[in-house]
């Protein structure tokens, strides 16, 4: 007996090291037989796509026959553990009406009693541990069972720590893409930096955020942002683009699912709630929501409560909404198409983000982060822009914000005939904004403001956007030079 406690110790502590979790696991199931003397045992683990109990380790006889089977959750006696999450310990198998022979039969393995213990983790079944019959034929009894549930403890005990590993790494993954080239917020105008402060400064809160704005401005990389400089950043954001999926499709992806809610559905599925717990989820385009789907986003921010689509259990969940919208949503609370209290909910804090237009030498400094991403992103030498595709870049008024930016120079680095971008390669309505003609009917000073904007954004690009190489080319102090910017509103 203390040959075997010995041996539980041992496995324990090579659990809490987590070496290689394939290969503990099949020890474990190894170490189950032995210590219960059985001729057999197994540790079955539940494939969440199928939904069914695959053979991970299969010890004894008919190991290598019975690993090729797969158990269905309502299929005979591991099948009842698995859906129930209750040990069992049947003395004779012929006598209990659950036993289901199929695979006995099948590989003709003999079996008179069998023991099961589920491996549970915060109520969820993660597999099953089973045994079979003694080796020298007697009854199995409530020894056996509470043995049994010791090893299986210790299995759940891996399970956990190799998906905090995988979540590790997840998470890991995630950093890098946040910090990659493609999600950086770039740009030096004051409107920008503003966006950017009042991120860093609700991040640490746990209020609800609404960013609002027009379409293309990147409200997700600043919903990332705000999520990434929170105590919840360790986490993954989870994403959710409310205006591109169906109502009824919506709220499965939202909310889950309970077994048989809907035709097809044939297993239960958390939802992308559950999948926010301790993190943060960013509704995009939350104004497009239903009436209904609101009633149900506002029980979450209330409540923190919700059901999975055909349960009668509230689910409690610990998570950051971000929100945002491209439309004007008091616009809609006064036209009925917004509830009132879901507005004031969401708009505890609000991240109002400029326009492109609005962020002046921001153009430029984009144009040029792009033109390098992509030109690296499809191996070709580095690009550069020529002096009058800057000017045309600068000038242009860019309704679909930084997205169309981004779009035309990706368009750009593939159209290219040379390393040099020419206006030539930027679509026909970029060149054409830039030689339209002056409009009457202003005042002189704002004919004259317009021209200085214009004058100094086009000499910005002529320098790349460099401050004091602009000022030397004007003849005039960098100082003079930020003052006009400012006072020109240029960004």
């Amino acid at each position: 007996m203390e040959e075997k406690s010995e041996l539980i110790r041992d496995l324990t502590m090579m659990v809490s090291s987590v070496a290689d979790t394939n290969n503990l696991l099949s020890l474990i199931v190894l170490a189950t037989m032995k210590v219960m003397n059985a001729k057999a045992a197994s540790l079955l683990l539940i494939n969440k796509k199928t939904d069914k109990l695959v053979f991970h380790t299969c010890i004894g006889e008919k190991g290598k026959e019975i690993k090729r089977y797969e158990i269905s959750r309502n299929e005979g006696i591991v099948g009842w553990v698995a859906e129930r999450g209750e040990p069992i310990l049947v003395p004779d198998v012929s006598k209990d009406p659950r036993w289901s022979p199929r695979i006995a039969d099948s590989v003709g393995l003999e079996t008179n009693s069998i023991a099961c213990a589920p491996l549970m983790m915060n109520g969820e079944v993660l597999g099953v541990l089973e045994v079979i019959d003694h080796t020298d034929n007697e009854p199995m009894d409530g020894d056996d069972l509470a043995r049994l549930q010791s090893f299986s403890d210790l299995a759940t005990g891996l399970m956990v720590k190799a998906r905090e590993y995988e979540e590790v790494a997840k998470e890991n993954k995630f950093l890098k893409e946040t910090m990659g080239s493609k999600h950086k917020i770039i740009g030096n105008s004051a409107a920008i930096k503003k966006a950017i402060d009042d991120c860093a400064k609700v991040a640490n809160s746990k209020a609800t955020v609404l960013i609002t704005g027009e379409s293309g401005i990147g409200k997700e990389l600043f919903a990332r942002l705000v999520h990434s400089l929170s105590p919840r950043g360790h986490k993954p954001q989870v994403v959710v683009n409310c205006g591109a999926l169906p109502e009824t499709l919506l709220e499965r992806e939202l909310f889950g699912n309970e077994k048989g809610a809907y035709t097809g559905a044939d297993s239960r599925r958390p939802g992308l709630f559950e999948a926010a717990d301790s993190s943060t989820i960013f509704l995009d385009e939350i104004g497009e929501t239903s009436p209904a789907m609101q009633v149900k986003l506002l029980r979450v921010l209330q409540e923190g409560t919700f059901f999975r689509l055909g349960g009668q259990t509230p689910i409690h969940v610990d998570v950051r909404v971000v929100a945002a919208t491209n439309k004007k949503l008091e616009a809609l609370v006064e036209q009925k198409l917004f509830r009132e209290d879901l507005f004031y909910r969401l708009n505890v804090i609000r991240i109002e983000l400029p326009s492109l237009r609005e962020r002046g030498e921001d153009v430029i400094i984009l144009a040029e982060h792009f033109l390098n991403y992509y030109s690296m992103e499809m191996n070709q030498k580095p690009k550069r822009f020529d002096p009058d595709a800057l000017a045309a870049l600068a000038n242009y008024s860019w309704p679909g914000n930084v997205r169309q930016l981004q779009n035309t120079i990706e368009r750009a680095v593939i159209m290219a005939e040379s390393d040099t971008i020419t206006v030539e390669d930027l679509p026909l309505e970029i060149g054409e904004f830039q030689n339209k003609a002056i409009k009457v009917g202003a005042t002189l000073k704002d004919a004259v403001d317009n021209f200085k904007k214009d004058f100094i954004l086009k000499s910005l690009a002529f320098n790349k956007g460099n401050k004091t190489k602009t000022a030397k080319v004007l003849d005039i102090q960098r100082t003079y030079l930020s003052r006009l910017i400012k006072d020109l509103e240029m960004g």
